[in-house]
């Protein structure tokens, strides 16, 4: 039996299979969600022909009533859960085009551009990888990215189905990335590497001078400073499983961030009755910001209970974070 978080990718299947996409969402997007399911007791083959990948930021989409705002944000760092998919999805396309191998790393989220590159950290036992983002998901409340089945088994936890996790965007890696794609893309200009043979340089007379220029011996030009697509490439399929120091975390629900106090005074107000909301105050980039949470709690069981109850209360944006 799949655990649970796939299985709630196959829920979500079913609540978009009777929603209308707004016109403005991708038809890949819906195509990603009628996908018949294969049994585990029969494995699907790898993978084999492939499809041209597209980029794709997307136009704002609507899934189960709730409304999601793809964006380019090179600068996303945030925590919460992650789930996984595999079989019900292998062999069909992704958000941006690609055909969905479970067996690869990759991974699908709300609203990132697809592709980009992150590194997803477990939390938990600290394992850490650096995937593609290409597909569209989880439409499930409380949980930030979907990984595929290989990654989850990478980040150690296929066998439970969830875990905290922190999701940080390579944002040199995800413009290498970005810029190739675009570079590729039919009617696009295609962008000229920087020269790197060498150059010749003369020294000039003085000023009046009749004198001519004196060659200078060829030097090379200085190489490319950054990083290229060979090398986010190969970092990409190197499925290197990198560790980091496990510490101990909690479980908020996140009902809301204000510039203004008395806003989250009033949702703290609001909120009183599916909990015991909180109001902290931190300084994000050299702005006050006023965080109303409930928690910590001590399960993501509890905390997805929670987070129903708080956008039933009508908070859409509450999300699960993990500190």
């Amino acid at each position: 039996m799949m655990p649970k978080a796939a299985r709630g990718s196959g829920m979500a299947a079913l609540l978009l299979s009777g929603t209308l996409l707004s016109g403005c969402a991708e038809v890949n997007l819906f195509g990603h969600f009628a996908k018949k399911a294969v049994s585990d007791s029969n494995p699907p083959p790898p993978v084999t022909s492939t499809v041209s990948p597209n980029y794709k930021v997307g136009k704002p989409y609507q899934v189960a009533g709730v409304w999601y705002y793809p964006q380019e944000d090179f600068d996303y760092d945030q925590t919460g859960i992650a789930s996984w998919y595999g079989p019900d999805f292998h062999g069909k396309l992704t958000g941006n085009g690609e055909l969905f191998d479970q067996n690869a790393i990759s991974a699908a989220h709300k609203t990132l551009p697809m592709p980009c590159v992150v590194r997803v950290t477990n939390l938990e036992n600290g394992r850490s990888v650096v995937v593609r983002v290409n597909d569209r998901g989880p439409f499930v409340n409380g949980r930030i990215i979907d990984m595929s089945r290989r990654g989850a088994q990478m980040l150690g936890f296929e066998s439970q189905g969830t875990a905290r996790v922190r999701v940080q965007v390579l944002a040199e890696e995800s413009r290498v990335l970005a810029g190739r794609l675009k570079s590729d893309a039919p009617g696009e200009p295609r962008v000229a590497a920087a020269p790197r043979e060498s150059v010749t340089a003369e020294t000039l007379p003085p000023p009046g001078s009749r004198e001519a220029p004196k060659p200078v011996k060829a030097v090379a030009a200085a190489p490319q400073r950054g990083v290229g697509i060979d090398a986010v490439e190969r970092q990409l399929t190197a499925a290197e499983v990198k560790t980091v120091p496990v510490h101990a975390t909690n479980l908020f629900i996140q009902a809301g961030s204000f510039a203004r106090h008395d806003n989250a005074l009033r949702l703290q107000a609001r909120l009183s009755v599916v909990g015991k909301p909180q109001i902290s105050q931190v300084n994000l980039q050299g702005k006050i910001v006023y965080r109303v949470r409930l928690g910590p709690v001590g399960s993501i069981d509890e905390a997805d209970r929670l987070l129903d109850a708080v956008i039933a209360a009508g908070q859409q944006d509450a999300r699960v974070v993990v500190d």
